[in-house]
């Protein structure tokens, strides 16, 4: 439950930084509010790009743990088990 609930908040923070980056974004069409002025008045990176891209990496993290990526979905393996009896199509399912 823990995992998923920080799955959630990570999915929550990634969201709410992206969308605020995007707004400011529309307002600068020359650096898309990728850099910024620093209060030294420095050109910096946008303190809501690493924001972005930590919770994004949190929320991929998180995605593959719940099978939600289709690299990790072709890890999952399905079957039954403690079911030792043998169907007349165990041979051809084995493969």
């Amino acid at each position: 439950m823990p995992a998923l609930a920080a799955y959630c908040y990570s999915y929550g923070q990634w969201r709410m930084a992206a969308e605020a980056l995007g707004r400011m974004q529309a307002g600068d069409p020359v650096m898309h509010s990728m850099i910024v002025k620093s209060k030294f008045g420095e050109a910096v990176q946008n303190p809501l790009v690493s924001i972005v891209r930590k919770h994004a990496g949190d929320v991929v993290r998180f995605a593959a743990e719940f099978g939600l990526t289709p690299a990790a979905r072709s890890r999952i393996s399905a079957g039954i088990h403690g079911d030792n009896s043998q169907s007349k199509f165990a041979g051809l399912l084995a493969g």
